[in-house]
């Protein structure tokens, strides 16, 4: 039995302990013909308390989960009515003998059965919703666990997808620069494979946000040394606290997509990339824009990388994160707004 049951089931054992100690030994009732002056109530209360606790957990360990939960309600209100009324029998018969002992013999059985049947009715229901609340804080319980276990199951999917997918882009960018200038090539790739290391190793749920703008960082360097001349790239990238955490991986798809879908005019002047990132106050503020062949890029806000980065801020950041993405005649825009 682990601690939270044996939590539970003392706090059970002290609510019946109390609530018999403020009966008959904490205050000076009189009930049902029995006195708590002449010691009765006592004893009365004894077997009374146990019949109301009878009735309570017959609730909570049969009638509920057996039958209620079950959908046979007719069943159940049946055999509850029916245990209420046989017990306030059995009760009753023992106030008779009691009262007899201590010489107590104008007390009407009809107004000891009534009183002893409403207790019951009481307890009964108490018992009702107990369990109620019980099983539905246990059931949400649950079903949170399912949710954080199915939000895990699918952040470690969209991952994978994204890895191999930025594997392909990277490798494309030392492609470009093999004979075109070697030296440049092994720089690049080097560069490359610590931005594989750092997937590989060192993106776990959250990392600090300095870790992953620097990722970013270097990995505009890597496609400002691909592209060189051909596009006229701007990127500003500041940051107030270091220590925030951020999700891996999450920013990249929208830079990631802006040089893949680049313009390639013949004036490269009109090839722009403009890359923002600024975080102030706790809230972090993406702007990626870049210029866009409209002919060859009619489905420019497509890919995997898009798609699985909107699914996962909507499973990390459901209601903290506001995204934005406008394709205009020439440029297509990303504005992300993170409160981390």
């Amino acid at each position: 039995m682990n601690t939270s049951k044996i939590a539970l089931v003392a706090g059970h054992i002290l609510f019946w302990l109390l609530n018999y100690w403020f009966v008959t030994l904490g205050s000076e009732f009189n009930w049902n013909g029995f006195t708590y002056t002449n010691g009765s109530l006592a004893y009365a209360y004894a077997y009374g308390l146990f019949f109301n606790a009878l009735l309570f957990y017959i609730q909570v360990f049969w009638l509920f989960p057996k039958i209620y939960v079950r959908n046979k309600k007719m069943k159940f209100y049946m055999i509850s009515i029916s245990t209420i009324v046989v017990i306030s029998l059995i009760e009753t018969y023992f106030d008779m003998i009691l009262l007899g002992t201590y010489g107590v013999n104008n007390e009407p059985i009809i107004g000891s059965f009534n009183a002893n049947t409403i207790f019951h009715i009481l307890y009964s229901i108490a018992g009702f919703y107990y369990i109620l609340k019980y099983e539905h804080k246990k059931t949400k319980k649950i079903n949170q666990n399912l949710l954080e276990e199915t939000y895990k199951t699918e952040l470690k999917y969209l991952k994978a997808q994204l890895n191999p997918h930025f594997l392909f882009n990277g490798i494309n960018s030392v492609y470009h620069l093999i004979g075109k200038n070697d030296a440049l090539a092994k720089q690049t790739l080097l560069q490359f494979s610590g931005l594989l290391r750092y997937q590989l190793y060192e993106s776990g749920t959250h990392i600090s946000l300095e870790k992953e703008l620097d990722y970013v960082l270097k990995y505009i360097k890597i496609e400002e040394t691909r592209r060189g001349s051909d596009i006229h790239l701007e990127y500003d990238i500041q940051f107030e606290n270091s220590n925030k955490k951020i999700a891996p991986l999450l920013l990249i798809p929208f830079i990631e997509n802006a040089f893949k879908h680049c313009s390639n005019h013949m004036d490269s002047s009109t090839n722009t990339i403009h890359i923002k990132i600024e975080e102030a106050g706790g809230k972090l503020h993406l702007d990626v824009t870049n210029s866009y062949d409209q002919l060859s890029n009619e489905n420019v806000a497509g890919g995997i990388g898009l798609t699985n980065v909107q699914k996962r801020l909507s499973l990390l950041y459901p209601n903290t994160h506001q995204l934005k993405i406008n394709k205009e005649k020439i440029h297509f825009i990303v504005d992300l707004s993170i409160r981390l």
